[in-house]
C-alpha cells in the first residue's frame, strides 16, 4: 500500500487531544474575561478583547460557534445589518451587498465563519459542550463561572450527581443569548432585575440592544440578545448589527473596568 500519511498510532492522537484541552483548562481556570456563549455578541467581544492583549475564555453549550449568525430568518441563510454594523464586516473581510438605505445582507456561513476564525486568531479559546452552571460571587461581585459538563443535562436523573467546576476571572460577559443564563441567575436570587423580550421593533430595538449594554451586576456585563431580555427591549429579528455594535461596546466596558481593578490597591 503507497503510503501517503506518516505513521503514528492511536493512543498518540488521544494523548494530543487531552494534552491541549488540559492545557486550556490549566491556562484558563484563572482568565481576565470570562464570555459566555460564542453567538455574534460574544464573538465579537472576545476578539476584541483578545487582540487588546486579555486573557479571554469563551464557554459554548453548543459543539459549535456562532449562535444564529449562520442563518437569518426563516431557514434563510443570508443575514443583514444595517449601518454602521457594515464596518465590522469591512474589518473582517467580509464581502456583502447594500440592499438599501443603509441595509446591507451577506450570507451567514460567510459572515460567521469569518468572525469565528478571526476570534481564534486574536487568542480566544474556548470550551465548547460547556454549561453554565452558577456564578462565582464574593464580596457583592461577580468573580468568575461555574460550569459543567454539557450533556450531564440529558442524564437519567438517578447519574445527574456529577459536580460542576469552578473557572475564575475579573469579568464576566453574559452574552447567551435569550437565555440571558448569568443575568437569570442573579435575578433568581433577587439581586437583580430581568424583564423578558418585547415584541418587535426592529429601530427601538437595535438601538436599545446598544444604548444598554454595559454591566448589570459588580462584574456581570450583559451583551446582545441578553440586554435585551434583561431590560425587556423590542426584539430585532434576523438582523445583527446591534449584536455585533453590542459586542464591541461590551469589549470596551470590560477593558475599563479590567483597568480599574488593576489600579486598585490589594487589600492588606
Amino acid at each position: 500500500m503507497k503510503k501517503t500519511f506518516t505513521e503514528t498510532s492511536e493512543k498518540d492522537i488521544t494523548k494530543s487531544i487531552a494534552a491541549m484541552f488540559n492545557e486550556t483548562i490549566q491556562e484558563y481556570a484563572d482568565s481576565q474575561i470570562i464570555i459566555i456563549g460564542a453567538g455574534p455578541a460574544g464573538l465579537t467581544a472576545g476578539r476584541k478583547l483578545a487582540a487588546a492583549g486579555l486573557k479571554t475564555l469563551i464557554v459554548e453549550q453548543n459543539n459549535y460557534l456562532g449562535g444564529g449568525y449562520w442563518v437569518g430568518g426563516y431557514m434563510m441563510n443570508p443575514v443583514t445589518v444595517r449601518s454602521p454594523a457594515q464596518m465590522i464586516w469591512d474589518e473582517l473581510g467580509v464581502p456583502y451587498r447594500k440592499m438599501g438605505n443603509g441595509l446591507y445582507a451577506t450570507w451567514g456561513p460567510h459572515a460567521c465563519s469569518k468572525l469565528i476564525a478571526a476570534t481564534c486568531d486574536a487568542g480566544v479559546r474556548f470550551l465548547q459542550l460547556t454549561k453554565f452552571d452558577d456564578l462565582i460571587l464574593k464580596n457583592g461581585r461577580v468573580g468568575g463561572v461555574v460550569v459543567n459538563w454539557m450533556p450531564v443535562s440529558a442524564l437519567p436523573r438517578n447519574v445527574t450527581c456529577v459536580d460542576p467546576v469552578a473557572l475564575e476571572s475579573k469579568i464576566v460577559i453574559d452574552a447567551s443569548g435569550h437565555d440571558s443564563v448569568a443575568v437569570r441567575r442573579l435575578m433568581d436570587r433577587g439581586y437583580v432585575n430581568w424583564k423578558g423580550m418585547d415584541p418587535m421593533w426592529v429601530d427601538g430595538g437595535e438601538d436599545e440592544v446598544v444604548n444598554k449594554t454595559g454591566e448589570v451586576f459588580p462584574g456581570l456585563i450583559a451583551a446582545g440578545m441578553s440586554v435585551t431580555e434583561t431590560f425587556g427591549l423590542a426584539r430585532m429579528g434576523p438582523t445583527f448589527g446591534s449584536m455585533l455594535l453590542s459586542g464591541v461596546k461590551a469589549a470596551e466596558i470590560a477593558q475599563s473596568k479590567i483597568e480599574e481593578i488593576s489600579s486598585v490597591p490589594p487589600m492588606l
